[in-house]
């Protein structure tokens, strides 16, 4: 299990992405609009890097949804690879077969 505030940590992160999302891209698109005035789009610039840096999307981490581990995970499932081996054993993985010789 990992630790609780590493956590508790990302799921922070999540929150302030989905808060900070539309604010963030209006700035971009302010940023990318090349008819608009040098300044007014470094103002933008400068706005953008004024937030938060845990609002930005690609700090949140994908961590497993059973075990909050944050490596070797599945995308898809949302699960690490040693509890979708777990679960892979007990079959309790829909499509999933596990061979034993």
């Amino acid at each position: 299990m990992a630790k609780k505030s590493s956590i508790e940590k990302n799921n922070r992160r999540k929150r302030m992405t989905k808060n900070a999302a539309p604010k963030r891209e209006r700035l971009k698109a302010i940023i990318a609009d090349k008819t608009l005035p040098m300044e007014e789009r470094f103002a933008a610039t400068l706005k953008l890097a004024e937030m938060p840096r845990n609002s930005s999307a690609t700090r949140i981490r994908l961590r497993c949804e059973l075990s909050g581990r944050s490596r070797s995970n599945y995308r898809k499932t949302k699960l690490s690879r040693i509890a979708m081996r777990e679960l892979g054993s007990k079959g309790m993985v829909p499509g999933l077969v596990k061979s034993s010789w």
